[in-house]
C-alpha cells in the first residue's frame, strides 16, 4: 500500500481500462482482473470501503491514495473516489462453445442484437446472479465489452465468460449439439412462461432487442418460444428486464421430470 499521492494525468498500464465505482471495484478485485486500485486520499470511510481495501489486499492488488484529480482524469466517471486498473476480460468465439458445461443444470444466456452497453450490462448482471456460465453476443450490430457495460453490470461481466459470435443461428446450432434446448423469449409465443415446462438438461436462453425482438432465423432456431405475460399497459420490457423475468421465473424452475 503506497501513500504517496499521484496528479492527474495519471499512467494507464497497457491493456488495461479505469473501472469506477465501490462495488465494480470490488468484483474487480474478487474477479482477479484488477491490477491496481487507486483512492482518493480524502474518500469518505465506509463500511464498504473498508471491505474493498481488505480484499484488495488479501488479493496483493496495489493500493494507491491520489488526489481526486487523478481519479477524475483516469477515464472512469462517476468514480465514487475508486478506480481500478482492469485487466480486459477475454473473448471466447463460436470454437469455445463446444467446451461449454452441458451439466443437467448448465445455463447459457444469448443475446441477439443487444446494441446498448447499458443494457448488455444489465443483461449480463442478471445472468450472472441466476448462475450462467457463459453470456453468447453478435460481433456485428452489437455492444461489445466496454468499460460502460461492466459498470452497468456491477462487476458481473468480469466474472461471467463472454462469447461473440458472427452468427447467433449457427452458434445455437452448436449449442443444440452439445444437448442445449434452446428456447426463445417472443411476444407472439403461444405459452407464457408459467404455462411452459422447464425440460431437464442444459438450457439457451435467448433474448432479442426491445422493439425488433428476435430475428426471423433465430427464432426458428429456438427449440421452443415462450412470452412474458405482461398485465399492465407497458407493452414491452427492455431486453434486460424481460431476460431477468424469465431467467428467474422460467430458467431456475425445477425442470419438468423426463
Amino acid at each position: 500500500m503506497s501513500g504517496g499521492r499521484r496528479r492527474a494525468g495519471e499512467k494507464r498500464q497497457p491493456g488495461a481500462f479505469a473501472l469506477g465505482g465501490r462495488r465494480a471495484v470490488t468484483e474487480a478485485v474478487r474477479s482477479g482482473r484488477a491490477r491496481r486500485v487507486l483512492v482518493a486520499g480524502e474518500a469518505r470511510r465506509t463500511e464498504g470501503l473498508d471491505q474493498l481495501l481488505a480484499e484488495a489486499v488479501g488479493a496483493g492488488v496495489p493500493i494507491e491514495y491520489v488526489d481526486r484529480a487523478a481519479l477524475d482524469g483516469s477515464g472512469a466517471p462517476d468514480h465514487q473516489g475508486v478506480v481500478a486498473f482492469v485487466r480486459r476480460p477475454q473473448e471466447l468465439d463460436e470454437r469455445d462453445l463446444a467446451s461449454l458445461d452441458r451439466s443437467a443444470v448448465a445455463l447459457v444466456v444469448v443475446l441477439d442484437g443487444i446494441t446498448d452497453p447499458q443494457n448488455l450490462g444489465a443483461s449480463a448482471r442478471s445472468a450472472e446472479a441466476a448462475g450462467a456460465s457463459a453470456l453468447v453476443t453478435r460481433k456485428a450490430r452489437s455492444s461489445p465489452v466496454t468499460q460502460a457495460a461492466v459498470r452497468a453490470s456491477a462487476g458481473a461481466l468480469l466474472h461471467l465468460p463472454v462469447a461473440r459470435v458472427p452468427n447467433i443461428p449457427r452458434a445455437l446450432h452448436r449449442l443444440r449439439d452439445r444437448g442445449f434446448f434452446v428456447v426463445g423469449l417472443d411476444g407472439d409465443a403461444p405459452k407464457d412462461v408459467y404455462a411452459a415446462e422447464r425440460p431437464p438438461g442444459p438450457l439457451a436462453l435467448v433474448v432479442g432487442a426491445e422493439g425488433t425482438g428476435l430475428s426471423r432465423l433465430v427464432r426458428e432456431t429456438c427449440d421452443e418460444l415462450i412470452r412474458l405475460p405482461l398485465a399492465g399497459r407497458t407493452a414491452s420490457l427492455n431486453a434486460s428486464a424481460a431476460l431477468a423475468a424469465a431467467l428467474f421465473a422460467y430458467a431456475l424452475r425445477p425442470a419438468a421430470p423426463p
